[in-house]
């Protein structure tokens, strides 16, 4: 029998397989990299200033929840702080401090303005997250420098003077108080597995572009810094990888979904759409990182297709569906003129979907 003469039942049930093996291939590929383990980073903050300050975040608070939500790497703490940006809403995080002790803050996001900028709303908010810091390591010393006397390569300053130093960026604010205050400084270092305590003077130092002074120890900021060592694990048997699975494919759809809606009402940025330029990179990206970001990225890759097909776009299969629901509701099909129609309109929308991501993949390349 003709596709079109079978039982609108099975008609549904055929057009809804494909989307539904897409949503079947999302869990399987995320079951898969939960029994391997995706090594990530812990949501740990590095250095707080501006608006997080303000809030009473602190330099190693690691963010247990936010709005109630647990989050478990850098990632999910960025992502629910964008969403919660874009709803013009604020943030509810519970952290725990250096201390161990949990405290919670609120973290006034909708202070934002109506057009930040939406990829970068950890730093609008005052966040460096701690992975992304440059260690505080010593690769060389310039020579005749105050580091040349009492450094070598490969030394870890921990402290200046009793303050803490957690990264490189934290050296140059304390040098400077160092060389206004006078006299010599203790540094703190890691070598070999030893703590060494050295005493350094700062030196007064002219910019020769500039002309402005500044005190300095003499330590360029690595030439190549090595990625920070992973400190999250997601990892599950193969028996608990499975609802584990279902839920991230439940969180990734309910936050899929959710930007399709922002975008929708204007709350999200069409800069968000991306085409085949920008999957491509980050394909590669994910490809050197391992095996477990790769099969992330083809999940959600797959349940994208879902989605995407799902829609009530004629000419996807969401559009077959709703012409449908629209028969079973009204008890015969829509004229075939109806149909034509919803195509042309259906091709043209699609057309524009796909040039608003070139558009924007061509965009992220030249900028």
């Amino acid at each position: 029998r003709a596709f079109n003469r079978k039982p609108v039942s099975q008609r549904i049930a055929i057009v809804a397989a494909g989307p539904i093996a897409n949503l079947v291939l999302c869990v399987a590929l995320l079951w898969a990299m939960f029994v391997i383990g995706r090594q990530d980073y812990s949501a740990t903050l590095g250095h707080v200033q501006g608006m997080a300050a303000s809030a009473g975040f602190s330099a190693g608070d690691r963010i247990e929840s936010i709005d109630g939500q647990p989050v478990g790497t850098w990632g999910d703490a960025l992502q629910a702080l964008t969403t919660t940006a874009m709803d013009q809403q604020d943030a509810r995080v519970q952290v725990t401090d250096l201390q161990g002790a949990q405290r919670t803050r609120l973290l006034p996001l909708s202070a934002l303005p109506e057009d930040f900028d939406q990829e970068n709303v950890a730093g609008l908010a005052g966040f460096a997250w701690q992975h992304q810091m440059l260690p505080a390591l010593v690769e060389q010393t310039q020579p005749g420098s105050p580091a040349s006397r009492v450094l070598r390569a490969g030394d870890r300053i921990t402290a200046i003077d009793g303050e803490p130093v957690r990264s490189f960026s934290d050296i140059t604010p304390l040098v400077q108080a160092l060389g206004a205050r006078g006299g010599m400084a203790m540094i703190e270092v890691e070598r070999d597995g030893e703590r060494l305590a050295l005493d350094i003077q700062p030196t007064l130092t002219r910019d020769a572009g500039s002309g402005r002074q500044y005190w300095t120890l003499g330590i360029p900021a690595p030439l190549q810094p090595k990625a920070a060592p992973y400190d999250a694990e997601q990892r599950f048997g193969p028996l608990a990888a499975i609802p584990a699975a279902f839920r991230e494919t439940g969180k990734l759809t309910s936050s899929s979904l959710g930007m399709i809606r922002r975008m929708l009402t204007g709350h999200a940025s069409v800069k968000n759409i991306s085409g085949p330029l920008t999957i491509a990179q980050v394909a590669n990206a994910t490809a050197k990182r391992g095996v477990d970001w790769f099969l992330y990225f083809l999940a959600l890759l797959s349940l994208s297709l879902a989605i995407i097909n799902l829609l009530p776009i004629p000419v996807l299969d969401g559009g077959h569906l709703l012409y449908y629901l629209i028969e079973l509701v009204k008890g015969s099909p829509l004229s075939e003129r109806a149909m034509a129609t919803g195509q042309y309109v259906g091709l043209a929308m699609l057309a524009s979907l796909m040039g608003l991501a070139f558009y924007n993949d061509i965009l992220r390349l030249v900028t």
